[in-house]
């Protein structure tokens, strides 16, 4: 009976903890992703717990959409756009403003909280910034919803562009762990993307930042990340898990499993209990038919694709939402 009770006391624990606002230590953040005799359903239960809270039963649904593909000159190991991807990618500049917008359309009429705006290359110059500017203003002149921009590195300035805007996130991942930054990318460093993050939460805008777990890190570096992203603020964190991308350079990886993938959704609640915890990228190929099950302790989720690969249809992730028991949240609207 005490090896049974044990687990569900310090799953417990932790859910407290999270919900009192008190900081968890690094062993037990560690013992989370590593102890296998912590049952899966009880952690899932505490990770419930926080993720009720804070967010009810309500998911988001985002819709990305790759709005400026390949042409890339950073050198990222993992990503099939890189300038060292042996990949064939289609290749195009900025989609048209009209072609954006009624992309736009079909996201708001599938039911996404939030349309996220992605462009490959290192960052945006005045006048693609500007451009961007009056087409987020557009956006949210239009449609009831809330708009993520991802175009690389900016600083503060360009922040407060965006920012006047409407804009309400900037996505910038951090990807992995400081320490092993270098060993997946040698065109920038981890402190030019942590700096792009504090540029944006400086003015305001709220940090959208996440990590590719399955790379060859340890658990260790995934505790830092979670805990460097707690630090930052970060509002939303897309937790994405790894697949190989063809032509890309970092090539396949240990796979992940089921369980690995969803412990470290747990510990993101724990460790970032307001946030916004998204099973990003990878989750149908990871999680499988344990997929649902990421709705505990996670609160958003992708539809329709990620980039280059794609994933489920919004029509089947809201069907996976209403089967599990969840409801799709909506941006409220004030008349």
């Amino acid at each position: 009976m005490e090896r049974i009770s044990e687990p569900r006391a310090f799953c417990h624990a932790l859910a407290q903890a999270a919900l009192q606002g008190t900081p968890i230590t690094q062993e037990q953040a560690l013992r989370v992703l590593t102890d296998a005799t912590i049952p899966l359903l009880t952690l899932l239960e505490a990770a419930f717990e926080v993720r009720k809270h804070h967010f009810g039963l309500g998911v988001r649904v985002h819709i990305l959409n790759n709005v400026q593909n390949g042409l890339c000159p950073e050198d990222c190991t993992y990503c099939a756009q890189s300038t060292s991807s042996a990949g064939q990618v289609p290749v195009y500049r900025l989609k048209s403003d009209e072609t954006i917008v009624e992309e736009a359309r079909r996201a708001h009429e599938s039911g996404a909280f939030r349309y996220c705006l992605v462009l490959s290359g290192r960052g945006p110059g005045e006048e693609r910034l500007d451009h961007l500017a009056s087409l987020v203003t557009r956006l949210k002149a239009t449609f009831p919803m809330e708009v993520c921009l991802s175009a690389g590195f900016i600083d503060r300035t360009q922040a407060e562009r965006l920012k006047q805007a409407g804009l309400d996130r900037y996505n910038h991942n951090l990807n992995t762990s400081e320490a092993r930054y270098g060993s997946i990318c040698h065109t920038h460093t981890y402190a030019d993307r942590v700096a792009t993050l504090e540029a944006a939460r400086a003015v305001g805008l709220e940090v959208c930042s996440g990590l590719i777990i399955g790379m060859g890190e340890g658990p260790e570096e995934v505790v830092e990340v979670a805990l460097t992203l707690n630090r930052l603020d970060a509002r939303s964190i897309p937790v994405n898990f790894y697949v190989h991308a063809p032509g890309a350079q970092l090539g396949e990886q240990r796979r992940l499993t089921p369980d690995a993938c969803l412990r470290a959704l747990c510990l993101f609640r724990f460790l970032n209990p307001s946030a916004e915890i998204r099973a990003a990228g990878g989750r149908e190929a990871n999680l499988r038919a344990l997929e649902s099950l990421a709705l505990y302790p996670a609160n958003s989720l992708f539809a329709e694709g990620y980039l280059n690969t794609g994933g489920h249809s919004a029509d089947k992730t809201m069907q996976m939402i209403a089967d599990a028991g969840f409801t799709v949240e909506q941006v409220e609207t004030h008349d």
